[in-house]
């Protein structure tokens, strides 16, 4: 069975709302998708049902730590993580390496070396940069190619030397939409004896995501970008995780995980990450078989879910050269990303774009009146808009479609631009 999208989209009661009339089209997926209602309601039914704190004798914190315990697995199994105690649950992607940074830090001494990528977004490239101000650590940076938007990883390897300590990357570009090699990057860094952090925050929603096949030390996503609720989540190696000081109150726990999840968790949104990853699983199930094959070396859910980001990424390729094909027959129009047919598996289908006379605030905003939901601007990828020179003249429009959108969004998407440009 192909891809269902009216079954799919039916799963979605944000995409019937419409406003005055008009329906809305939701292009904003990379700052976050729309939730399933199964995740609406795995959320409801913790505040309601199990709504307490862990480790009580009592049946709601019975059931909370069950509950917890359930979505643990579930990223493990989405992660194809060794074990569900690698996994780390925190508010959101920044926050938690904003955390684990000081405790990587204390691994470190004055001069050491971390690596950091001029295509990353600023929360995987900030924190790391506060760490080297205030331990006398030397900041090294892995450029990209302006004109075809990836990295040369020959750079790589002059990088890296014998006081490098950590190289920090990120899976996809939230702003040009490339993929990386993050195995090949990790397994440099690895014969390097060199710790990697991965920000996979815009490459897990579109990509079957595997630690033991990339290799890393950390990875870092966050749920609400594959449907799930505002959620971050952290994979760290159990053999780094364990020589890490975690910064924590005396009561918490000492054990790995708990010892990195400061305070008390939202519960809801560990029901509601549970219930996202179910989603994709039953993509799997149901829509997927033609790629389990593909898979076989996986188990159970795992294959199911992989199959299934195998199935939505291959429609998500199709989606995204249906936009740039589009996009590259506007006057004016530069596409600030990877446009080639055959590189479409290189990218997600984030699709960034500027226009010579036309601000990019400008242009989402005309969207917005149609209700077409896009965003502009630098999207906190930093770096990148400097590369690119557009960072001081107001950033980019960047255009997201995910498995729920249809090409006939996109076809009225462009024409509500050819309006707009001309």
């Amino acid at each position: 069975m192909s891809l269902d999208l009216e079954l799919l989209r039916s799963q979605f009661p944000a995409l019937s709302i419409s406003d005055n009339g008009v329906r809305r089209i939701y292009l904003d997926n990379p700052a976050g998708t729309q939730v399933p209602s199964r995740v609406a309601a795995a959320m409801s039914d913790c505040l309601l049902k199990s709504n307490a704190n862990l480790g009580g004798f009592f049946a709601s914190s019975v059931d909370a730590g069950r509950m917890i315990d359930s979505a643990r697995a579930r990223m493990a199994d989405f992660l194809n993580a060794p074990s569900n105690d690698e996994i780390i649950f925190g508010q959101n992607m920044t926050t938690i390496t904003m955390h684990m940074s000081r405790s990587i830090g204390r691994l470190f001494e004055p001069g050491d070396e971390i690596v950091l990528s001029r295509m990353d977004h600023d929360a995987n490239v900030w924190p790391w940069v506060l760490l080297a101000r205030d331990l006398d650590l030397t900041i090294k940076w892995l450029p990209f190619n302006k004109e075809t938007f990836e990295f040369d990883l020959e750079v790589l390897d002059d990088l890296l030397t014998d006081k490098t300590r950590l190289l920090c990357v990120g899976g996809a570009s939230n702003l040009t939409g490339t993929t990386n090699d993050i195995a090949a990057i990790c397994a440099k860094a690895r014969d390097a004896g060199v710790l990697t952090y991965i920000d996979a925050v815009q490459s897990a929603p579109h990509i079957a995501t595997d630690v033991q096949a990339i290799g890393c030390d950390f990875l870092v996503c966050s749920a609400y970008k594959f449907f799930g609720p505002h959620q971050g989540i952290l994979w760290g190696r159990s053999a780094v995780l364990e020589t890490l000081e975690a910064y924590k109150v005396r009561p918490a726990p000492e054990r790995i995980p708990d010892r990195f999840e400061t305070g008390t968790q939202s519960n809801e949104d560990f029901a509601g990450v549970a219930a996202a990853i179910d989603y994709i699983a039953w993509i799997g199930d149901t829509m997927a078989k033609d790629y389990m094959a593909d898979r076989s070396q996986l188990s159970a859910r795992r294959q199911r879910l992989h199959a299934a980001m195998d199935l939505l990424f291959d429609y998500e390729c199709s989606l995204a050269e249906h936009l740039i094909d589009g996009l590259l027959q506007l006057d004016g129009v530069t596409v600030q990303g990877i446009t080639a047919k055959e590189a479409m598996s290189r990218r997600v289908p984030t699709v960034a774009f500027t226009h010579g006379s036309v601000a990019p605030a400008d242009i989402a905003k005309s969207l917005a009146e149609r209700n077409i939901f896009v965003w502009s601007g630098h999207n906190y990828a930093v770096e990148v808009a400097k590369t690119l020179g557009i960072y001081e003249t107001g950033g980019a429009v960047r255009i997201g479609p995910v498995h729920y959108n249809s090409h006939d969004e996109i076809d009225e998407a462009l024409a509500a631009l050819a309006t707009i440009v001309a």
